[in-house]
């Protein structure tokens, strides 16, 4: 009896200059928006990993999110370590968020709640069609508070190909907007091109 086998999605080998933008615990009411004019301003996509509490009444967002090239990704129903979740209850919240999001991409993408996992969850994002996402370059922007060190070391461990991985969901994550204002051109000007993970996952 062959075995169901399934990985997670962490960078992709490439020497072109273009790396994936994500960002978790979307959306949020004041912050979302300003993350998508800076986006906006300098040419770049991303994608939001969604968590279902949090688009109840959002739904508005979640549209400018897709029609503004961006891609919506799931997050689970609340921010809790996805792993705890029994099989069952994993499986309920992955289809209720996929029901909200509706993804339209080819692959559909999921990120577990702080980031653990293991291969049964793996094996069940699977069956319902999603790839699991992690990332390459995790500034830990949640527990360090200081924007400057957060721009500086998305700046100095970013490589052709990697997974950034950034924060939304919060009042204080505003703070993400402001890395972005300071990230996103030196980026530019270092000749990356900013994308969504399924942007990025087409270039193999």
């Amino acid at each position: 009896m062959q075995t169901e086998t399934a990985t997670a999605f962490y960078f992709v080998r490439t020497q072109e200059k273009v790396v994936a933008l994500t960002i978790d615990d979307a959306p949020h009411p004041i912050v979302t928006p300003q993350i998508l004019d800076v986006l906006r301003q300098h040419g770049a996509h991303a994608t939001f990993f969604v968590i279902g509490e949090h688009a109840r009444g959002n739904q508005a967002l979640l549209e400018r999110i897709r029609l503004e090239g961006s891609e919506l990704g799931n997050h689970l129903n609340r921010e809790y370590p996805s792993i705890r979740l029994e099989p069952v209850k994993f499986d309920q919240e992955l289809r209720a968020v996929d029901e909200v999001i509706r993804p339209t991409t080819t692959t559909k993408w999921f990120r577990p709640g702080s980031g653990w996992f293991n291969e049964r969850m793996l094996v069940q994002a699977q069956r319902q069609g999603y790839r699991c996402a992690l990332g390459s370059v995790y500034p830990f922007d949640t527990l360090t508070r200081n924007e400057w060190l957060i721009a500086r070391y998305i700046r100095t461990q970013v490589f052709p190909g990697a997974v950034i991985i950034l924060h939304d969901g919060k009042n204080d994550r505003a703070r993400t907007v402001r890395v972005l204002r300071t990230v996103l051109p030196q980026l530019k000007r270092s000749g990356y091109e900013v994308v969504t993970l399924s942007e990025l996952d087409a270039r193999q």
